[in-house]
């Protein structure tokens, strides 16, 4: 309704204006955006600002981002809108500022209040009989587009792509009217010319994740029937209608004619219920549909979603190759898709979307949940490389449902996430899917995940759940073994076998580790391989090993410890009622400090790939632990360490008369010159 006493009258509606005398308009204006990219700046800063934040991350974030756009010209350009800059940052602010006590934000979450803040309760043409919401039509024509783009996996689309896809149900005046409507209104905040050279006439979504979006959309809402079940649909419903009225009438006229041809009227009310087994088999179509995207081969080995998330928006840190080019041009890879899907059907996306006028009824969410987790099942047993297992949890994490998580995370045996940069989010994400079902895991591979203090602290629920937790390489300094004590002190505890190797624990560290170590009682390998203790951390170790009664083996190879402290700690492990083995291999140990350590009573100290004339019985073990850990070592020290073990086998094969042994130690000599081969040439 137009005001007649208004001087200035706002609208996010062009449409609108041609409903109003021209007469009444002096000036008509359109604010598009940032006209300043130091108002952007400012805006950046101040949303991506956090009260828990260190302002220096947020300085770097605002400056990472800017750098991108600088880079990136299309992102750029969707950022010219203060909407999608509002995106941005929301989105941002889930991927770094994710706390394990907040209250769940997923990503489906912030796309759909997005949408809900532009579009809630819009009609695209109030005059039109139908009331379609503005959204929904943009779910059946821009999601369409977005669908077959996936399906395609392609990202630009020329004029013609788009106008198959908004001209599907041109059938009269009216529907050409509605097309004119949103052509004027939403057209352009979805689709934007490409501004790639040579490319200027395709057109890009604004922000590519939401191609990803309005085809899980388009895909939940079940528009992606075919030709035949949009017929079936159309003639269910016309008969049925036609049904309630005809049966009505012949309910009446039985009661003076009871003919028995009026039973045959009763097969009209059969339609709706085949109708009702074609749409069952429709959600199962969407299901499938899911795990197809979800466990596509192709995808196996890229980066995790989060990351790819990420690198969208922050680009990549690093010198810019001259071959890189623009992010619209590099092949896609559109995991986000099924995420989405999952997303959608979480109640509180649902219950948004009934807002936005795309209502997603309970019951079909429920049947769409039911087939999905029989396809899941079989899928999910399978062995997934870490990025793509992070990408399993991430849909789970998003479907924001508790009981389907749990039956899916019980079919999970292990948790190998090994070399996934474990940001906050991640860390929350698996807390969330996996911590709250109290599912107890053989294993748990962390190794190269750089985590820090605030990561072993999400994650503890998870890892003292598990068995075998490998925290290799992850540049874990003495701060972070105070969460690992308390994740040993922890009554729950179930960790038998703890691998903290190539981590700066220092003596410091140690003192924390002993501390957990005394009041644990699941604890019976614990692997300090290099963790920088030195002689001091060695001297705490021997102190402190008494007070814990069921270690069974002590890893404390490359620590740099020599004689007195390797003795020592030797002498107290000889005494302490079940730890069976230490490593103390590659230590600055003396030819007279190995031989008195491998006389110690009945406790096995593995020191050298010798054992008197004969090769030891673990030399095995020594050298799989060498190139096991060979990419974080300093490679003169290795070579420098393998050529006095290769002086000691054959010292100990000259010594030998008995035949059997020499081939033995030549056996394993020969694997050492291999492997000092190897280390000299930089192929190991």
């Amino acid at each position: 309704m137009f005001l007649f006493q208004a001087n200035v009258l706002v609208t996010t509606r062009p449409s609108a204006l041609s409903r109003i005398p021209g007469k009444y308009i002096g000036r008509y204006a359109e604010i598009c955006g940032f006209s300043d990219t130091e108002l952007q700046k400012m805006y950046f800063q101040l949303r991506l600002g956090h009260k828990d934040a260190d302002p220096r991350e947020t300085a770097n974030l605002a400056e990472m981002l800017s750098r991108n756009l600088e880079h990136h010209s299309q992102l750029s350009a969707a950022c010219f809108l203060p909407s999608y800059c509002w995106l941005t940052c929301a989105t941002l602010h889930l991927l770094y500022y994710t706390k394990p006590d907040d209250s769940p934000m997923t990503l489906t979450g912030i796309y759909t209040t997005f949408l809900r803040l532009n579009f809630a309760g819009e009609v695209l043409d109030v005059t039109h009989p139908s009331k379609i919401s503005l959204m929904f039509y943009v779910a059946r024509t821009i999601g369409k587009l977005a669908y077959e783009g996936c399906n395609s996996r392609r990202t630009k689309f020329t004029l013609a792509d788009i106008t198959k896809c908004l001209h599907v149900q041109m059938n009269s005046e009216e529907e050409l009217n509605l097309l004119t409507v949103f052509r004027s209104d939403a057209f352009r905040f979805f689709l934007t010319p490409c501004v790639q050279l040579g490319q200027e006439d395709h057109f890009v979504f604004t922000i590519p994740a939401m191609q990803e979006y309005l085809a899980a959309l388009y895909v939940v809402l079940g528009e992606n029937k075919t030709a035949l079940q949009r017929f079936w649909k159309e003639f269910s419903e016309v008969i049925s209608k036609a049904g309630e009225d005809v049966v009505a009438v012949v309910n009446v006229l039985s009661k003076f004619l009871p003919l028995r041809i009026f039973t045959l009227f009763n097969l009209l009310r059969v339609v709706p219920r085949l109708y009702g087994k074609v749409s069952g088999q429709s959600r199962e179509n969407i299901a499938q549909t899911m795990t197809a995207e979800m466990f596509r081969e192709e995808d196996s080995y890229n980066d995790d979603v989060i990351d790819q998330i990420n690198s969208s928006i922050l680009g990549v840190e690093g010198p810019l190759q001259p071959t890189e080019v623009d992010i619209y041009s590099r092949q896609e890879a559109f995991e986000l898709f099924p995420i989405f899907m999952a997303g959608l059907l979480s109640r509180q996306n649902r219950a948004m979307l009934d807002q936005l006028g795309c209502p997603i009824m309970n019951m079909d969410a429920l049947k769409i949940t039911n087939a999905l987790k029989k396809q899941l099942l079989r899928s999910s047993l399978l062995r997934l490389p870490p990025s793509e297992l992070m990408d399993f949890l991430f849909f789970l994490y998003e479907f924001q449902n508790q009981g389907f998580t749990t039956g899916l995370v019980n079919s999970l045996k292990d948790l190998d996430l090994s070399t996934v940069r474990m940001t906050p989010l991640k860390c929350n994400v698996v807390a969330a899917v996996i911590g709250g079902t109290g599912k107890l895991l053989t294993d748990a591979n962390l190794s190269s995940c750089h985590l820090d203090p605030d990561a072993i602290h999400t994650l503890a629920p998870v890892l003292r759940r598990c068995q075998n937790v490998n925290l290799h390489m992850n540049s874990l300094g003495p701060d972070s073994c105070t969460e690992i004590k308390n994740l040993l002190l922890h009554p729950d505890c179930a960790i038998s076998s703890l691998r903290l190797c190539n981590n700066p624990l220092a003596p410091q560290g140690a003192q924390l580790i002993v501390e957990g170590l005394a009041g644990n009682r699941s604890l019976k390998h614990l692997s300090l391989l290099r963790t920088d203790l030195g002689d001091e951390g060695a001297e705490i170790l021997a102190d402190n090993l008494g007070k814990n009664k069921h270690l069974q083996e002590l890893n404390l190879a490359y620590n740099g410890i020599h004689d007195h402290a390797a003795l020592r700690l030797g002498e107290e492990a000889a005494r302490h009622p079940t730890l069976s083995r230490v490593h103390l291999y590659f230590n600055e140990l003396s030819d007279g400090g190995l031989r008195a350590l491998q006389c110690l009573g009945d406790v096995r100290v593995i020191v050298s790939l010798t054992e008197g004339s004969d090769a030891s019985r673990h030399w095995s073990l020594i050298l799989r632990e060498l190139k096991a850990n060979a990419g974080g070592w300093d490679h003169a020290r290795m070579s420098a360490h393998l050529t006095l073990l290769l002086r000691d086998l054959q010292s100990s094969r000259a010594v030998t008369k008995n035949w059997w042994r020499k081939v033995r130690i030549l056996r394993v000599e020969t694997e050492v010159k291999v492997m000092l081969s190897r280390i000299q040439g930089g192929t190991l």
